[in-house]
């Protein structure tokens, strides 16, 4: 579904990524791991083309997209949770949702499906979403990415600064997702235990380089966990 192939950004004259290749397939979870400031965010950034690469190139289901804008990538079918969330403070939970529709007919239903992976959501329709925990917001953040059915989901440190019932419900909700067969998932986790429950494949980063990969089943064995350790 995914394929980068030797990509390389830069921050002005920093270099930060370096020739860094991988792929995300249709029914797993690639787990992107590494320290803080290797690239990891600068990577699912180029992905979604918040920032350009300088080269490389980046395809989904086929097609180049590396010169195409954000919103011709979302309509392609890229779904993003950003690190933070970044939900509408102000807006509802319910319009929340519907910017996910956004570049769809002002007509198009919120799935019910995103309900039944969410529960809490329902009950919460018409509050704002900074009235929310920040558990149920990073449930909202990846609800809104879901609403459009997205072929390809990518999520920044989903688990950051949530309550570990929250982590569970997300990790349940991802590997669902995941064994349905019908998109991909790309995963930048720092939280090393949730990313090896969840991993079909890794890759550990390390000055914006790829320095390792391999299935998920093999993270334990290959070393991985130390690679990341403070």
């Amino acid at each position: 579904m995914l394929e980068l192939k030797d990509v390389n950004q830069y921050y002005g004259g920093a270099h930060i990524l370096r020739n860094v290749s991988l792929d995300a397939k249709v029914g797993e979870i690639t787990v992107v791991l590494g320290r803080n400031g290797v690239g990891k965010t600068t990577l699912l950034k180029s992905i979604m083309g918040v920032v350009p690469i300088k080269s490389g190139s980046i395809t989904l289901d086929g097609q180049a997209i590396q010169k195409e804008t954000s919103y011709e990538r979302v309509r392609r079918g890229i779904g993003f949770v950003p690190q933070g969330r970044e939900i509408f403070g102000r807006l509802t939970v319910e319009d929340n949702l519907k910017m996910g529709l956004a570049y769809k007919s002002g007509s198009a239903p919120i799935p019910a499906e995103l309900f039944e992976l969410f529960p809490v959501l329902k009950q919460m329709l018409n509050r704002r979403g900074g009235d929310l925990s920040g558990g149920q917001q990073q449930q909202l953040a990846i609800a809104r990415a879901l609403a459009a059915n997205p072929k390809l989901l990518i999520l920044d440190e989903p688990t950051e600064g949530i309550q570990p019932s929250v982590i569970k419900d997300i990790g349940r909700v991802l590997r669902l997702l995941a064994d349905r067969k019908t998109m991909a998932i790309v995963l930048v986790e720092q939280y090393y235990d949730f990313a090896a429950e969840l991993a079909d494949q890794y890759v550990v980063m390390e000055r914006g380089e790829v320095i390792k990969r391999g299935r998920g089943a093999d993270m334990e064995a290959d070393g991985a966990r130390q690679l990341v350790s403070i």
